[in-house]
């Protein structure tokens, strides 16, 4: 498995922007021992705690353990704390030799402990898209989509990191049809890793708090068996059409690392309730690309989500439900307005109406067995510039 690194592009695509501060999870590199914590420094990673045990950095205890739970759970300052430190130690790469690992000793693990997974409904072009292919003759979107940011609770167990393989689910697709999926499909999506395990049932976050509880974000891909989906969402699910498999990217980027990508969401019309308003419901301008077997399919701009982080985050501990590090809340699918800026090939492909024409003269639909998917994202750095947030990367 790969960890993703933005500079192993198909020949004839342009250079990726580099990773910036992130944090992920390897095991091997032959040392033995447990997975160790790890950040990206150009082709190789370094390893973070034996770097912040013998260099005195913060929270070693922390930085040495083989995953991301104890960092998630101690809550922003001290994520602070850490990403900055490490923001100044990887300025100065030269002075990083001897904790650096190459990448292709090492295997990417699933950087934290996924506590639950909720996967929401954020973009309304995606929703309206997917209202007018399955309700045609009705409207695109449902009553309440507006209103109220709309999800679906998923299965953590089945979250795995970018590399692993995806097994093409079966289930029923009618009511005398079952099998393999003929419609398996993926979704561009921004997942946000959430930290601070300090909320109590009954005490909702308010909005003005929410992003304290936001570690970090991934991208995702939400694979969808789209035939299984549309016969058991009638009217609850989805369940079996998405619970076999939730891919997100090797790398988590902080929060911090994307404060030059804040914009304000797009109009909202009716305005929200009082809950979801305020000075931090704004969205995050990153720039999404989906790649099929290498190839440029789509350009999901994720400034468009008409739900934000922080009301996603809000609006799920609104009834007191209570919050765990290492809860990750998946954005929905991430579309555009135009054709080639739909997140999934639901849309693309509109139902399979319209099939992707493809470079080498085929057509697309829905996935193939054998076709690989690699989803990336690109955000404004401070200095002008931009960073890599890593990809998620799946083949069937």
């Amino acid at each position: 498995m790969s960890l993703g690194s933005p500079r192993h592009r198909t020949a004839g695509t342009s250079a990726a922007p580099p990773i910036g501060t992130a944090l992920g999870v390897v095991a091997g590199a032959g040392r033995p021992g447990p997975s160790r914590i790890v950040a990206p420094v150009g082709d190789a990673v370094l390893d973070v705690g034996a770097l912040a045990a013998t260099r005195g950095g913060p929270h070693p205890g922390l930085l040495a353990q083989p995953n991301l739970d104890g960092l998630l759970g101690a809550g922003r300052p001290v994520w602070r704390e850490v990403v900055g430190w490490l923001s100044e130690q990887l300025a100065g790469p030269e002075r990083l030799t001897g904790y650096l690992l190459p990448t292709s000793g090492v295997v990417p693990v699933l950087p934290f402990t996924v506590a639950d997974y909720v996967d929401f409904f954020a973009c309304e072009q995606h929703a309206a898209n997917a209202g007018r292919i399955i309700r045609p003759s009705g409207e695109p979107l449902a009553p309440n989509w507006k209103h109220v940011p709309v999800g679906y609770h998923g299965r953590a167990g089945t979250v795995v990191v970018s590399g692993t393989p995806v097994i093409r689910p079966s289930g029923q697709r009618g009511p005398a049809d079952a099998g393999p999926s003929r419609a398996l499909d993926v979704e561009a999506e921004l997942g946000f890793v959430l930290g601070r395990s300090d909320t109590a049932p009954g005490r909702p976050v308010p909005l003005d708090e929410a992003l304290d509880h936001v570690f970090g974000v991934v991208l995702l891909n939400d694979w969808s068996a789209r035939d299984i989906q549309a016969w058991e969402s009638r009217p609850l699910g989805p369940l079996l059409g998405k619970s076999f498999a939730t891919s997100i990217s090797a790398w988590v980027t902080p929060l911090d690392e994307l404060a030059a990508a804040w914009v304000d969401p797009p109009p909202r019309d009716p305005q929200p309730l009082p809950y979801l308003v305020g000075p931090t419901d704004r969205g995050l301008d990153l720039t999404m690309e989906i790649r099929l077997n290498g190839e440029l399919v789509s350009t999901p701009p994720a400034a468009d989500l008409y739900w934000t982080p922080a009301q996603l985050v809000a609006h799920l501990t609104s009834n007191g439900a209570p919050l765990r590090a290492g809860d990750l809340l998946g954005s929905g699918t991430v579309s555009g307005a135009r054709r080639e800026q739909r997140g999934c090939f639901l849309e693309l492909s509109w139902g399979g109406s319209e099939p992707v024409p493809l470079a080498d003269g085929s057509s697309r639909s829905y996935l193939l067995d054998g076709d690989e998917v690699t989803i990336t994202a690109s955000a404004p750095a401070p200095d002008g510039t931009r960073l890599s947030l890593g990809e998620v990367r799946g083949k069937v």
